[in-house]
């Protein structure tokens, strides 16, 4: 069997969620291809999978006319399954919603796919997030749904032994754009150097993604809070490579803080856990499948900058409860997102696709 998964372009969790799920399924005889609208930063990610950047209407018809393809997930891009008709496709077509941003754009972006997908596919795949659950069920109610939760290749992503840092480090991840408020993140980082001036922040971030203006008021909240000299930039950093940097995070006594209003799912807080980097987060819905306040992880709540600073200096302080937080959560994430149960969960989703074709 062939399966093609298309997508804006390879950055982020999507991009990662593509190659593992190419890589489990392959284990059960399913052939994943990659398909992208344009090149991005994860390219340097993947090379043991077919990919194919931009194609032209009659570039894809090709494509997939020679791969003849058992079915076709295209995810977020609602305007993909139509094309797909219009050349000629007449297999499965799966609609799968990840992400998406805040609620609102989430629904938005739902009402607009809405008329293209009852038509054009055959089911909807999806996390188990509730907000994306609510909205799917109330705009796409006659649709099959297929949530299956997303992979996590805890062998690649686990504690590293590493260099540790001089200092303490605290960690962001995510893209200069708003849902995952990354001012906030600096509100919060000015209060916790006042509390702790030998904070190092890691920020790692796919600066393609961004516009000039964006990039240049980052770093004027940076300089106006006095935090040049407290931060490092990792622009587009290798995803090979953040097992090492996290497992050094957690290792030199700091956290991961995450700051998304909303997560579909939330990659990067996952593969910190596995890492043994405790993670502080905003409870932005997707990461409640891998967090549990102060057993997994620590919830604040959204906008407390004061909440956010008291429990991110217990986490690093209160050691007993660190070393506790870092052994659950990694157990926990070892158990909960298996790439043998994801091919599982997904090839039953082809049979039923199958049957009901």
């Amino acid at each position: 069997m062939k399966i093609l998964f298309t997508f804006h372009v390879p950055s982020g969790g999507v991009e990662t969620l593509n190659r593992l799920r190419c890589r489990a399924l392959r284990e059960i005889g399913i052939e994943g291809h990659l398909l992208y609208l344009q090149a991005g930063s994860g390219l340097q990610n993947i090379s043991d999978i077919p990919v194919y950047i931009s194609p032209t209407d009659y570039e894809l018809y090709t494509l997939i006319t020679t791969h003849r393809y058992d079915a076709i997930v295209a995810t977020s891009d609602y305007s993909m399954p139509q094309r797909l008709r219009s050349i000629g496709y007449e297999g499965p077509v799966v609609y799968e919603v990840q992400g998406l941003g805040t609620r609102e754009q989430a629904e938005q972006m739902l009402r607009k796919a809405e008329p293209i997908v009852q038509e054009c596919c055959q089911g909807i795949l999806m996390p188990p997030t509730q907000h994306l659950l609510e909205l799917v069920t109330a705009i796409c109610p006659a649709l099959p749904r297929y949530v299956i939760p997303n992979l996590l290749d805890t062998v690649t992503f686990s504690h590293r032994i590493t260099e540790i840092p001089a200092r303490p480090v605290i960690a962001w991840i995510g893209r200069l754009e708003v849902n995952k408020n990354w001012e906030m993140f600096l509100q919060i980082a000015h209060s916790l150097v006042l509390n702790k001036p030998q904070l190092l922040f890691w920020i790692f971030l796919d600066d393609r993604l961004s516009t000039d203006e964006v990039r240049n008021s980052f770093w004027q909240i940076v300089n106006s809070r006095g935090l040049f000299d407290h931060i490092h930039l990792f622009p587009n950093a290798p995803h090979s490579e953040m097992p090492k940097y996290l497992s050094a995070v957690g290792d030199s006594g700091g956290l991961l803080l995450s700051t998304s209003y909303l997560e579909g799912f939330g990659y990067a807080v996952a593969e910190a856990i596995a890492c043994r980097c405790p993670v502080l987060s905003t409870d932005s819905d997707g990461v409640r499948s891998f967090i549990r306040h102060n057993e997994t992880g620590k919830f604040f709540a959204m906008g407390d900058i004061s909440g956010a600073v008291k429990e991110a200096l217990e986490l690093m302080d209160n050691h007993d409860l660190r070393n506790k937080i870092r052994s659950q959560g990694q157990e926990y994430i070892s158990g909960l997102m298996s790439p043998q149960q994801y091919a599982a969960n997904f090839q039953q989703m082809l049979f039923n696709l199958k049957g009901s074709g």
